[in-house]
């Protein structure tokens, strides 16, 4: 397509335009041919309606500077001249490079804007009693100042120990399987022991059990157990001794 075949409604500004010329001639930017990019620059405005040239000041300023370039650079330089002149075009590249760095970012913002475009927001719908659940027991006040990686710390010891008794020879005999044991029956069973005695030490209760599974399983009872709110843990000094409370 040649330059006038051109729609005016495609630039934004004479800037935009010569821009377009210099893209489309593949010209340096910095070393405009300032004669042949005015010659097609007029060649365009040339092909404009007088309603359009009415509409169109700033492409007609532009002209005016192209020319006014174009004779600067057609003219003979002195030769007493000692300093060097400054480029006629300078002030145009400027503009141009200004030009063309806001034109991209805009383009960048306009890439944003149509992204945004296509995210939906979904309006807030919690239920009321979503909102204002609460937990019963806050596990934090159950503990205290006891922590789980100190009860970890317990139960890691009491199954070492019990790894210690596992007889090398015997082990490899055949197995002789029980009954299974459910966590809540041992819950049960230390709610039982708590009603009689109200508090209960936590090595010694992991301690009177036997064998691994019943140690495992009693240790998850006392957890589950501090999370339903049955249980507080204490432990008096630095170092001492975890005790139970019963909270029923």
């Amino acid at each position: 397509m040649s330059v006038v075949d051109i729609k005016i409604e495609k630039f934004e500004g004479p800037l935009d335009l010569l821009l377009h010329l210099i893209d489309k001639n593949k010209f340096n930017i910095f070393d405009i041919p300032i004669v042949e990019i005015t010659e097609q620059y007029m060649e365009y405005l040339d092909k404009l309606t007088e309603a359009d040239v009415d509409k169109l000041s700033d492409f007609l300023v532009m002209a005016a500077t192209l020319i006014s370039i174009k004779a600067k650079m057609l003219l003979p330089e002195p030769e007493s001249e000692e300093t060097e002149e400054d480029d006629p075009r300078a002030e145009l590249v400027r503009a141009l490079i200004e030009y063309k760095m806001y034109k991209y970012a805009s383009l960048e913002l306009k890439d944003m804007e149509l992204d945004a475009e296509k995210m939906l927001y979904k309006q807030e719908t919690i239920p009321d009693e979503v909102k204002s659940f609460k937990e019963e027991v806050d596990p934090a006040e159950v503990i205290g100042d006891t922590t789980l990686a100190k009860l970890n710390e317990i139960f890691l010891q009491i199954m070492k120990r019990e790894n210690d008794k596992i007889d090398p020879v015997r082990s490899k005999f055949g197995n002789i399987t029980k009954d299974e044991i459910r966590v809540e029956d041992k819950m049960a069973e230390i709610r039982s022991s708590l009603k009689g005695l109200k508090s209960i030490n936590f090595r010694t209760l992991l301690e009177k059990e036997r064998g691994k599974m019943n140690i495992i399983v009693s240790f998850l009872a006392v957890l589950e157990l501090i999370k339903n709110g049955a249980v507080a843990v204490r432990q008096e000094e630095i170092f001492g001794d975890i005790v139970l409370d019963s909270l029923e």
